[in-house]
């Protein structure tokens, strides 16, 4: 629980207590500040909870990223691994033979190394790419979030008032 989501819960049950304390009195313009923090704590819980998945998604993003690679890694090994024991098998008459598999071994290995390597670039560049995305999106949407409170606590002030 990040602290976006810790203040927005709290905010929110405080707006609870106040709308409550509001109606116990009589008292609309407490109910109206308690219901708007309500709706306010609510947001700030609902931003809060989207970071942390977008930072989720990031760091999954990251882990696939390396497994890639460390896979690439491992293939590259077994290739020239494989290409090390033929050359050793095939002996001294099949010495230039082994010794052009054991290049293309390597060249192959270099390139799924450096295959790998890319592809786990992109996926990390991807990855920090959504949750740049994911984090723009919630923070893009404070204003129209506070907006919107802001209006439903007009619309509740106006509809509990006594005299319209």
């Amino acid at each position: 629980m990040n602290r976006d989501e810790l203040r927005g819960a709290s905010r929110h049950l405080k707006g609870r207590v106040q709308t409550a304390l509001g109606g116990l009195r009589g008292d609309p313009a407490q109910q109206v500040r308690g219901a708007a923090n309500q709706v306010a704590g609510g947001a700030q819980y609902a931003y809060g909870r989207a970071r942390e998945r977008a930072e989720d998604f990031a760091d999954t993003a990251r882990e696939r990223a390396e497994d890639v690679a460390h896979t690439a890694r491992e293939r590259a090994e077994d290739v020239a691994h494989t290409a090390r024991e033929r050359a050793e098998d095939w002996g001294h008459t099949a010495r230039e033979r082994a010794e052009e598999l054991r290049n293309t071994a390597r060249e192959r290995a270099d390139r799924a190394i450096k295959d790998g390597r890319h592809v786990a670039r992109g996926a990390r560049r991807r990855g920090e790419a959504y949750r740049r995305q994911a984090l723009a999106y919630a923070d893009g949407h404070r204003t129209n979030t506070v907006l919107g409170i802001a209006a439903l606590a007009f619309a509740a002030g106006w509809l509990i008032r006594r005299k319209r």
